[in-house]
């Protein structure tokens, strides 16, 4: 018997109560940080959501399968412009149609259909990329080389020349995309043909073998057209392996999103671009030692320099917060991030989805450092998320450049 298991579950949540056989728990808990298990009464689990959104295919040891389809709270538009911001170079994204504003892993393949259709009506993009073969006449130059070491016949020719060809590193990523989207769980069929469909207008491209790292490009006059295809098609594949970092592979595929690392980055990207314009640049993940013999090390979301000096320190917190103080150990965190920098002011960035932004500063007994935690208003329109970071831009950056550093 092969039975097969449907669990919708929100990313945040009380769960719901399962009953589950020990093959589907062992496979649940086989992907790390998933989901959130615990025993219910009458034999039964509470399954809840751990922060992270997609479609999950598991396969469990006595060869069933579970269906795991884990919801944003956001709603899907808002979720795609957050996620537009995962690169440096910030894609806008088609609008979602009513048939996909539910599921994000259905949402994601319809867009990267119509965004690889309008790409590609303007024809495959070529490129020239450097051959070395060997060929019975002379096609572009003689490796003298390695002709020279061949004895015998003087056929073949060793050569070597550059080939105008689709098989370049922005085909590759799209294809490789194309291919990977249409085998996702949950995508409706006509997307599932038409994403082939457009795969099969790239012949001679080859796709990149699953785990081996994407091809490097960079963006330019000649592919500008493609940047937003490409930035989809990245975004898809940075989702498609649901494996442990270093462990054992497990029998499961599916796409998925941690979102409390799509908040950082959206924060990274823009607060980056909004504090540069007060001559503060954001360090992103920058390595700090916390104590005198430099053993302990910290990673924060954000330390803020002016010149070489800290001027200020932020963390992104993709928890939404239902009581104005935030919890004590996010408190600690900070004061550590700024007793260590020498700073008397840090930041922390929360999301939420009620209206109205707020900012609360929290002054640290006995102590000279003052912790603002700020609330973003993520189901706010794109343009009015941008005018919040924008504000709390010019908020940190006045604060930074007026207060004091702590004595180092």
């Amino acid at each position: 018997m092969n039975p097969e298991l449907t669990l919708t579950v929100r990313e945040t949540g009380p769960g719901s109560s399962q009953e589950l056989t020990g093959d589907q728990v062992a496979a649940l808990v086989a992907v790390p940080d998933l989901v959130r298990l615990t025993p219910a009464p009458g034999g039964r689990w509470s399954v809840r959501g751990n922060q992270k959104v997609g479609l999950v295919r598991l396969r469990t040891r006595s060869g069933g399968t579970i269906h795991l389809s884990l919801r944003p709270k956001l709603g899907i538009r808002d979720l795609l412009f957050l996620l537009s911001y995962s690169s440096t170079d910030p894609w806008r994204p088609e609008p979602v149609t009513a048939a996909t504003t539910d599921d994000l892993v259905p949402a994601l393949a319809d867009l990267l259909a119509r965004t690889a259709r309008r790409t590609l009506e303007g024809g495959v993009l070529h490129g020239y990329r450097e051959v070395a073969e060997d060929l019975p006449l002379i096609r572009g130059r003689i490796r003298t080389t390695a002709q020279l070491r061949r004895t015998g016949l003087p056929l073949p020719i060793s050569v070597q020349y550059d080939d105008h060809t689709p098989d370049i590193p922005e085909n590759r990523i799209l294809l490789a995309a194309l291919y990977m989207a249409a085998h996702l769980p949950g995508v409706p069929h006509p997307t599932r043909l038409a994403l082939r469909r457009l795969a099969d207008r790239l012949p001679g491209v080859h796709r990149p073998h699953p785990g081996e790292p994407l091809p490097a490009w960079t963006r330019t006059r000649l592919n500008a057209r493609y940047v937003p295809a490409l930035r989809l098609a990245e975004l898809l594949l940075s989702g498609r392996s649901i494996q442990p970092e270093g462990g054992a592979p497990t029998p499961a595929d599916g796409f998925l999103l941690d979102l409390p690392k799509v908040f950082e980055r959206f924060l990274t990207v823009t607060l980056g671009e909004a504090l540069a314009r007060h001559g503060i640049r954001c360090a992103p993940q920058d390595v700090h030692r916390l104590d005198e013999a430099q053993r302990a090390s910290f990673r924060p979301d954000l330390v803020l320099y002016r010149g070489d000096g800290p001027v200020s320190v932020m963390d992104a917190k993709y928890t939404f917060l239902k009581v104005t103080a935030p919890p004590v150990e996010h408190l600690y965190q900070l004061l550590a991030y700024c007793t260590a920098l020498g700073l008397s002011h840090g930041h922390l960035v929360y999301a939420a989805t009620g209206a109205g932004t707020s900012s609360v500063d929290h002054v640290i007994r006995n102590s000279p450092v003052t912790i603002t935690a700020h609330a973003l208003n993520l189901n706010a329109p794109a343009a009015g998320i941008l005018e919040q970071t924008a504000a709390l831009a010019a908020g940190v950056a006045t604060a930074a450049l007026r207060l004091p550093a702590l004595r180092r």
